[in-house]
């Protein structure tokens, strides 16, 4: 993974909250070669621990058993770190869409805890990572995960000794939660790929994509920020048949229709934040609103610049052929080792 200036985390302790997840996996691969002083994994996940402990065997490598909802956990993993990265999440629409109450004990509770208990601490800086269906959201994820994003803000307001700050980013490929770890199950099971609307887009982004975002908001961010980067879409009919193409499969590809709590088009940034961003080139970074309780201005003004402009989606943004999505999806590490298992069988 090419990221120039690791010099910040030199001699410096990390902490990754969710860090046994996809996120977590491509970040000890960077640090764990360079000068960092200690990582610690905090997860409730004992079993992913321990497959991560005996994979890495590395001595700057620390485990935490806790949970983001319990304030205590927390405040024995933070002492002594410099820097967090909130990666801890329950993501799985479905899931939450039954289960809304345990998405906002995670993801907005136990937020709050995480920054909190950094304040406590003296932490340095904080990344909280969010997700593109936290914008406009319809489902109960997103709700949770526009309320964690609203919670961060305000944390950064109130705390003058800390940079908490976040990133917003869509699909990332191969990660928990993304549909072509399904498809790939599907073709192993010689099932049919099973997709909801062929026209339905989605942001595509690779893992690495996603860490460089990370970093580039520690490298750049002030308090209260958001960072998007700009990122291609597709089709969720050719990511389909991107993935039949790469594993040289003749699955049938079968409609089963929208479910509930899907979007047609996932938005990274609302059309009043595009009046607001400061496009930086790969990025797009949303400042915190500064605007105070002085409710009487928001009714007596407004911006033009707001009715003139659009949002930021996967209809609008560049969308990817077949050809460029399998050229996307073969760049990645986890496509390559399901495309060896596959052809030898496991």
């Amino acid at each position: 993974m090419n990221i120039k200036n690791m010099a910040p985390f030199t001699g410096k302790t990390l902490l990754i909250t969710g860090g046994t997840g996809s996120f977590g996996a491509a970040v000890l691969d960077l640090f764990l070669t360079g000068g960092i002083k200690e990582i610690r994994i905090f997860s409730r996940d004992e079993k992913k621990q321990d497959d991560m402990r005996n994979l890495y065997n590395n001595g700057k490598l620390k485990f935490y058993l806790g949970d983001v909802r319990d304030y205590n956990s927390l405040s024995a993993a933070v002492c002594g770190v410099d820097y967090i990265f909130h990666a801890a999440a329950l993501k799985q629409v479905p899931s939450c869409e039954f289960y809304p109450l345990e998405a906002v004990k995670t993801n907005i509770l136990g937020t709050e805890n995480v920054l909190n208990a950094a304040i406590a601490a003296n932490v340095k800086k904080v990344i909280v990572l969010s997700t593109d269906k936290a914008v406009y959201p319809i489902n109960a994820m997103g709700m949770s995960k526009a309320l964690m994003e609203k919670a961060m803000v305000a944390k950064s307001r109130l705390a003058d000794t800390i940079v908490i700050c976040g990133t917003r980013y869509g699909n990332v490929i191969a990660s928990r939660g993304s549909v072509v770890p399904v498809f790939i199950e599907q073709i192993k099971r010689s099932k049919p790929l099973t997709i909801t609307d062929p026209r339905m887009t989605r942001f595509i982004m690779s893992l690495e994509s996603a860490v460089q975002l990370v970093l580039y908001a520690f490298a750049e961010a002030r308090s209260g920020d958001i960072f998007v980067q700009k990122s291609p879409a597709c089709r969720i009919g050719d990511l389909a048949q991107a993935v039949k193409e790469i594993f040289q499969v003749p699955n049938e590809i079968r409609v089963i229709g929208t479910r509930h709590g899907e979007k047609q088009y996932e938005t990274l940034l609302t059309r009043e934040e595009m009046a607001r961003a400061e496009d930086i080139g790969d990025y797009y970074r949303i400042p915190a609103d500064s605007r105070d309780l002085n409710y009487e201005k928001y009714f007596s003004t407004g911006e033009e610049k707001i009715s003139l402009g659009q949002d930021y989606h996967s209809d609008n943004t560049r969308i990817l052929s077949v050809p460029e999505i399998k050229e996307v999806l073969l760049a990645e590490p986890a496509i390559k080792d399901e495309l060896r298992r596959v052809k030898n069988g496991v």
